[in-house]
């Protein structure tokens, strides 16, 4: 039976971001996507003006209609989570429609460059702890490790150890499988790999271009679906960190406007389905 992934996060519909990656994406690599939207906008924040229609109060009927049928999945993966109760929304489902072996994938989208985005309160931050004690596989940037971790951010000179111990923190809140990712070193961007009982990885890609819109969106769509395939976890970090890269390489070349993300319909191709 075809593997199903429900992927809470919203609808953008210019930008390439959150779901209008994810579907594709996911899609692509053999894994049937089914979006459960948290708000729907005209297009990404990113740019000057964007209509926005807050999904909060219809999430609750739209997840009821998918009890009703008793669906299951074998992944649950999240993104951006504007509320507090959108939260508590996500914490239920994950109790309502994951089985023994469904993935539990959050994505802990907070902030970036060492600030929490205008939305994040305390309140929420916590909000976003709590649900990574319900996830298998995280995956924060450094801004966000840092911010579950209880540790302060610094751009730059993270020796192993202290990466080794953020990692750890978070884990200890429940996840097996932990990446921090967009951690500066040098000509290189790396991703501090983390798994119980294996050994710790860095995998690192040069630097290519600036950054754009969409990258973590593509990069845990593909570590999601990897997931539920089977795919080992340091397989997929470098297999998804090498095509971010290559996605951003070729955006270049098509100088797309940064806010419009990656176009990775293009080389969709090149991601080899394990």
């Amino acid at each position: 039976m075809q593997k199903k992934i429900a992927v809470i996060n919203d609808i953008a519909g210019f930008g390439r971001c959150a779901v209008a990656v994810s579907l594709p994406i996911i899609s692509y690599m053999g894994v049937q996507c089914c979006p459960v939207p948290t708000a729907i906008l005209s297009n990404h924040m990113g740019y000057p003006n964007y209509f926005i229609d807050d999904y909060t109060d219809r999430m609750e009927e739209y997840i009821g209609n998918w009890r009703k049928l008793k669906l299951r999945f074998d992944g649950i993966a999240t993104g951006f989570l504007g509320s507090v109760k959108q939260i508590e929304i996500v914490k239920d489902f994950i109790d309502t429609f994951a089985h023994k072996n469904t993935l539990v994938i959050v994505d802990p989208v907070m902030g970036d460059h060492g600030r929490l985005y205008a939305t994040y309160t305390e309140k929420l931050c916590d909000g976003m702890q709590e649900l990574v004690r319900r996830a298998d596989i995280v995956t924060p940037n450094l801004t966000e490790a840092c911010r579950l971790a209880d540790v302060v951010y610094r751009e730059s000179l993270w020796r192993k150890k202290d990466l080794y111990a953020m990692a750890e923190r978070i884990a200890s809140f429940g996840p097996s499988r932990v990446v921090i990712t967009g951690i500066p070193q040098g000509e290189f961007i790396a991703n501090y790999v983390y798994e119980q009982g294996m050994e710790p990885q860095i995998i690192r890609t040069h630097k290519a271009g600036a950054e754009r819109s969409g990258t973590g969106d593509v990069f845990s769509s593909i570590i999601a679906a990897d997931a539920v395939n089977g795919v080992p976890f340091h397989k997929s970090v470098r297999k998804a960190s090498g095509f971010v890269k290559k996605c951003i390489v070729r955006s270049d070349e098509r100088s797309v406007p940064k806010t419009d993300g990656v176009c990775f319909e293009e080389i969709l191709y090149q991601l080899k389905r394990d």
